[in-house]
């Protein structure tokens, strides 16, 4: 597990012109606005808030809190990327005061609530993070292959075994694809990039992957990894392995192209963007409770069919008022225009909407600070 705990990072100084206070400096300015203060009065914000879960938010978390702690020395934010399963549990358990997680809670555990961290079980989850999950290869020669999700599927529940099968030749004239064992690898721990990945192949070949869209690998079969990194660096060393994984931690390995419709689609954030915008919020949720139903079978034509939609999730209320005035500013800043900016340049994630960021404006005002 990795701490991101920055106070000062000369290198990131460029982004300390985001100039964010808290409401007591910035009046009529919204938490996480970035507005600037009065007369370049210097930041009130202090306290320290911890955090755990989604791994695959790790790269976008560094350059968040960095930015955030140069604007607000005063702050610190301790993000430790444990996987979005544990972050969960943390948040249940009392010991994170906020989580990133590639999914929502659930109705089911919605309903169950217990949330140790808050003083109530009502919570606000806002998307924070937008990325393509990125179908990853190490093949000697090759570094991009198109493939469809009947192919994909097949690979990944063992039913493709070699890298010269006809079903991914035939999609791919021109490539020489060796006589050579297909190793699939997957996620250890239950990940929320794991269910968008397992939710697409239930999506798009029903009767190639019958399982469940889950959490937690559903398969005795091929390679675990402990998290992302374990996921990646079991390909990166592992000739004719192939697994998925946040796309801003695939640099360097063979990429899918995906079929999408009648094109295979590379993955890029505009292309996963067009697929996240073009999904509804899932019904039945409070108004400060934005949670996306992605559906990849819907995909738009010439969008990338499997996005992460990765979230932050706090409480309404805490015990400590400080806290939650920094829980609600940090989450304000990373959803917000700059915040977003930030994270595409440092992980390549698909920037929120206006839109959105408004939406997600409003939910915050959830969080009491008093």
């Amino acid at each position: 597990m990795k701490i991101t705990r920055l106070t000062s990072i000369a290198a990131l100084g460029t982004l300390a012109a985001v100039a964010l206070a808290g409401c007591a400096a910035n009046e009529g300015a919204p938490a996480g606005s970035g507005a600037p203060t009065d007369g370049g009065t210097a930041s009130t914000i202090s306290g320290t808030i911890e955090a755990t879960g989604a791994s695959s938010q790790e790269a976008a978390q560094q350059a968040w809190v960095a930015a955030f702690q140069t604007a607000n020395p005063e702050a610190n934010v301790l993000y430790t990327a444990t996987g979005s399963g544990t972050g969960r549990e943390n948040f249940i358990s009392g010991a994170s005061n906020f989580i990133g997680s590639d999914r929502a809670f659930n109705a089911e555990e919605l309903e169950a609530g217990g949330f140790g961290a808050c003083v109530s079980d009502d919570i606000v989850e806002v998307p924070a993070y937008i990325s393509p999950v990125a179908i990853a290869f190490n093949l000697e020669g090759v570094d991009t292959l198109n493939l469809d999700g009947e192919t994909i599927a097949k690979i990944f529940s063992g039913e493709i075994s070699n890298w010269n099968d006809e079903a991914i030749a035939s999609q791919n004239e021109g490539v020489e694809l060796p006589d050579q064992t297909i190793v699939p690898v997957h996620r250890a721990d239950a990940s929320g990039t794991q269910e968008t990945f397992t939710s697409y192949l239930a999506a798009v070949a029903p009767d190639a992957w019958t399982h469940e869209p889950s959490d937690e690998w559903p398969l005795q079969s091929g390679e675990a990894g402990d998290g992302t990194s374990g996921v990646v660096d079991a390909i990166t060393n592992g000739a004719g392995y192939i697994g998925f994984a946040d796309a801003s931690r695939t640099t360097g390995l063979g990429q899918v192209a995906v079929k999408n419709g009648d094109e295979y689609v590379a993955y890029s954030a505009e292309a996963t963007a067009a697929l996240v915008e073009a999904s509804p919020l899932e019904e039945g949720r409070s108004a400060h409770d934005l949670a996306f139903a992605v559906d990849a079978a819907a995909a738009p034509e010439g969008s990338y069919p499997i996005a992460l939609v990765s979230y932050l999730i706090a409480c309404t209320e805490y015990e400590d008022p400080e806290v939650a005035a920094l829980v609600k500013e940090y989450i304000g800043y990373v959803t917000s225009e700059e915040g977003q900016q930030v994270a595409a340049e440092a992980a390549g994630s698909a920037p929120l909407s206006a839109g959105l960021q408004e939406q997600i404006a409003s939910a915050l005002e959830a969080i009491t600070v008093e």
